[in-house]
This record gives structure tokens, C-alpha cells and sequence, in this order.
């Protein structure tokens, strides 16, 4: 059993619908008593961070309908700012090499490619954080190239993850929406809304087939904030 802490867009076809199965095992045990693996690790950490759970579901849905999967299971709809867990089972830096490690012998591939180095990791990331923590944006993009995170990948996966958990206030999250649309030359005013506007630019980046957006975790993680 295993509730991935990284972005579902890194994860491949088997992994994603593998931990949607598996979260909804692991729901019924903390929330219907189930004995199942009551006791594993996995559902220890998420003790008492059910509704973390239903938001982390709400993220590989969005997932989900981005590539076109159906969906028909439900668990409910919770804000996306609530108690997390605690600790990893593994940390952010080795979730993505463990991932590696399933992916090196075959095809498989995520929607995002995962990270060679943390210039990567931090392009994939960076319209999470504009919108999430413009201050932290603003520094990053510096220390990646040539500070404290050129080469710490195990760092900087930690930072990110945390960064993106904190709710973006409204002018943040329209700001980063308004960069993405950029992409789009003679598009005209987006949609007013911020979920419709979200939706337009997932819909245009897989009609327009662009890449860096194709490629960002912001495309599907700012639709728990819309």
C-alpha cells in the first residue's frame, strides 16, 4: 500500500489508477473500521488526516480526467487547506527515484517527465509556487541556478512539496493562471472565473499540445484551489 506524496502527474497509468485503488481500501479502513491493513505504516500516517486524504483523492481525479480516465467512485469533497500528515514513509526526493526505478525497464511515463536534476524539478514546479508563495517563486529561481538548490534535489523536492500545500491567496492564484495563458497568443480575455479559467488552459495546452504547460504540476494541483 503506498499514498504518494508527489505531484499524480509524475505518476504512470499503473501507479495512478494503483493508488486511487488503494486510497479508497485504505479510506474505508480508517473510516469503517476495516482490519485490512489497519496496521500498516501507510495507514498510521494518516490517522486522523482523513479529509488530507479525500484532498489527495480530489487530486489524482483531476489527474484522472486530464488524460481521460472515467471515474464513478466518490469520497467526499473536502477543503484542500487541512491537517496533513506528518512524516513521509519515504521523503519527496526518494519517492521520485523510487518511481525511477519502477519506470527504467519499460515505457511507462507519467504525464510529467520525472526530474533528472533540480533545474527540472523546479521548471515542472514553478507556476505551483507563483501562485502558492510569489516571495519563495521570487527567490528560487536564483538559488536553483547557481545557490544552495543547483544541486540538492532531496532539498528542494521537500521545499516544493510544502510550498504547494499552503492555500494561494486569490491574487496570487489568478496571477500564476494569467502567466500559463500567456502561452496562448491571440486567445483574447480568458474566462473570469478561476476554475473555468483553469479548465480553458488545461484545454488549450492538450489541443495546442504545449509542452512546459503539458509538463507542470500546476496545470492539475490548482484545481484543489479554484
Amino acid at each position: 500500500m503506498r499514498i504518494w506524496d508527489i505531484d499524480p502527474g509524475y505518476l504512470a497509468r499503473q501507479q495512478l489508477l494503483g493508488e486511487h485503488r488503494e486510497l479508497h481500501g485504505l479510506y474505508n479502513i480508517l473510516t469503517l473500521g476495516k482490519k485490512g491493513y489497519a496496521s500498516h505504516p501507510e495507514t498510521l500516517r494518516w490517522v486522523g488526516c482523513v479529509d488530507a486524504l479525500c484532498s489527495r483523492h480530489q487530486s489524482l481525479l483531476c489527474e484522472m480526467t486530464l488524460r481521460g480516465y472515467n471515474h464513478h467512485s466518490q469520497l467526499p469533497e473536502v477543503p484542500a487547506e487541512c491537517l496533513r500528515p506528518e512524516r513521509f514513509i519515504d521523503p519527496p526526493g526518494t519517492q521520485f527515484r523510487l518511481l525511477a526505478a519502477k519506470y527504467a525497464d519499460d515505457d511507462r511515463s507519467g504525464r510529467i517527465p520525472l526530474p533528472k536534476n533540480c533545474q527540472q524539478l523546479w521548471a515542472q514546479h514553478k507556476y505551483s509556487v507563483m501562485a502558492h508563495d510569489p516571495n519563495l517563486y521570487r527567490e528560487l529561481g536564483s538559488q536553483v541556478a547557481h545557490g544552495c538548490y543547483r544541486d540538492d534535489f532531496d532539498g528542494l523536492a521537500l521545499l516544493l512539496i510544502q510550498a504547494i500545500s499552503r492555500p494561494p491567496q486569490p491574487g496570487h492564484l489568478l496571477n500564476a493562471l494569467q502567466h500559463m495563458w500567456g502561452y496562448f497568443s491571440g486567445r483574447g480575455k480568458p474566462p473570469e472565473q478561476p476554475a473555468e479559467f483553469l479548465t480553458s488552459i488545461q484545454d488549450l495546452a492538450i489541443e495546442q499540445k504545449k509542452t512546459y504547460l503539458l509538463h507542470s504540476t500546476a496545470l492539475c494541483e490548482l484545481a484543489l484551489w479554484v
